[in-house]
């Protein structure tokens, strides 16, 4: 007997998945668990996906769901804060100019308000549309809209007070350099 229905294929899926949970948790092994528990739900619940429908917006849907569920299960926003901000003293110095400045902007990006941040990343990084991001995130269109704009703004204000490095030094050496 030939089956003709598609089969309920997340693969694909997967890199976006982990590239928002790892957005929303800041921490990849939290984000692997929430992935898991949407793709768990997901499973659970794949016979409430329309055929013909986005499986990526209803996949990130129920993952951003999944992390409102813990959320308001943990109630741990400061203990994230916490290891976020060891694991960034831990890691070592960039070496170079322009990893500093990606660090920068990460940091700037994460320390966004979650709302903020949750919507610019399915329109920016996920290049999503509106609607889709919006409904990812059950949420009015121009709510999604003005969640953006506000972190857009906040991202240029970073921008406008964050002094560039214009050059490197040499530190040590054989006496020789000239400053």
């Amino acid at each position: 007997m030939e089956r003709k229905e598609r089969p309920f294929d997340v693969i694909g899926q997967l890199a976006a998945l982990r590239r928002y949970a790892r957005s929303l948790v800041r921490n990849s092994d939290e984000a692997e668990d929430l992935v898991h528990d949407a793709l768990v739900r997901a499973f659970e619940k794949r016979k409430s996906f329309r055929n013909g429908g986005n499986l990526r917006t209803w996949l990130l849907s129920i993952l951003h769901n999944a992390h409102i569920d813990r959320l308001r299960r943990n109630r741990s926003l400061t203990r994230r804060h916490d290891e976020a901000a060891v694991e960034a003293e831990q890691s070592l110095p960039a070496g170079q100019e322009h990893a500093v400045r990606l660090q920068q902007v990460r940091d700037a990006f994460f320390a966004l308000p979650e709302e903020q941040r949750e919507a610019l990343h399915l329109v920016a990084i996920e290049d999503l549309s509106y609607q889709e991001a919006a409904q990812a995130l059950g949420i009015p269109v121009g709510t999604l809209m003005s969640r953006i704009s506000r972190a857009r703004a906040q991202l240029r204000e970073f921008e406008e007070k964050t002094p560039r490095v214009s050059h490197l030094r040499i530190i040590g050496g054989n006496g020789n350099e000239s400053n």
